[in-house]
């Protein structure tokens, strides 16, 4: 042994020994993280679409989350699956196939089910999410059919009701649309305990924050579904 704050006492072969490098192949490396990535989002899939959207994992920072890497067959830790020099969320948010690397729009589309009160929104086949709403009672029903979304104002108000409908999308069906819960005088707000049930006057009634997002990802001219 050695005493204390005597050098003199420290055996040489302390001063002799060489760090060892471990050499990591970079290669191996991402193979490791893929399937690691790969495992642990099927895991969060498995356990919930909701709890992996919770988590907000995002392995390559690519701005596509790994549920929606998953369901777009785009590599998990490769931000620009295409190698087109564009990010694979930007290229999904911008409504472009991450895949294609020719700059190929993909088909957005709106789906609504009356029955279960749900809406969701694809890009493509991939379904980009799903929010509860609530249509038209039964005097006043939402028509179903296929519609087109013919126009965008961020906040008309109904003359007929006298009331205001945030994040307006209009449909091809006369005076139907898609909007945030109205809001009436004095402002008033509809509650969202009414979502996930028919109580509009024929509108599709989204909460707040969905009503937004979903007003800035379509376009005029996105096919709308009612069924």
């Amino acid at each position: 042994g050695f005493k204390k704050d005597d050098p003199g006492t420290i055996p040489k072969s302390s001063f002799n020994e060489k760090l060892v490098f471990c050499p990591v192949s970079t290669k191996r490396g991402t193979v490791h993280m893929r399937r690691f990535v790969l495992v642990l989002t099927l895991m969060l899939f498995l356990l919930g679409p909701s709890l992996s959207r919770a988590a907000g994992l995002d392995a390559d920072a690519d701005g596509l989350s790994d549920l929606l890497e998953a369901k777009f067959k785009t590599d998990i830790v490769n931000p620009d699956s295409d190698s087109d020099g564009y990010p694979d969320g930007l290229e999904v948010n911008n409504g472009y196939d991450p895949l294609q690397g020719r700059g190929i729009k993909l088909k957005k589309r709106i789906e609504i089910n009356v029955k279960t009160q749900k809406l969701q929104y694809f890009l493509g086949n991939v379904s980009m999410g799903e929010y509860v709403i609530s249509t038209g009672k039964k005097s006043t029903p939402t028509p179903k059919g296929s519609f087109v979304v013919k126009n965008k104002l961020p906040r008309p108000k109904s003359q007929a009701y006298g009331l205001w409908m945030p994040y307006w999308l209009g449909l091809s069906a006369a005076g139907i649309g898609i909007h945030e819960l109205p809001e009436w005088g004095k402002g008033k707000k509809e509650s969202a305990a009414d979502l996930g049930k028919a109580v509009s006057h024929g509108c599709i009634r989204l909460g707040v924050g969905p009503a937004k997002k979903l007003y800035d990802w379509a376009e005029v001219g996105t096919e709308v579904k009612v069924y």
